[in-house]
């Protein structure tokens, strides 16, 4: 549970609510017997974890690179 809160508090938002989402179901399912149940929602929810943290490390790529791009202290053209 603490990876999907901490993906979708840092990383990316929809997928980091699907990781809470699965991570939340597997305790229920557990004690309930459904240990396939469990196991599946456990596996989702690392899944997600995972998706979330790779979307969240390129939207951070690609702000940064949208950010050097237009930044003008990088322009090494001369100015007359």
């Amino acid at each position: 549970m603490t990876p999907a809160i901490l993906v979708t508090l840092f990383c990316f938002l929809p997928t980091g609510i699907a990781a809470i989402v699965f991570a939340s179901q597997v305790q229920g399912k557990w004690t309930a017997g459904d240990f396939a149940g469990a196991a599946e929602s456990s596996r989702k929810a690392r899944l997600y974890v995972i998706v979330s943290v790779v979307a969240g490390c390129l939207a951070w790529v690609i702000l940064l690179a949208i950010g050097f791009a237009t930044d003008p202290g990088t322009n090494t053209t001369p100015t007359p």
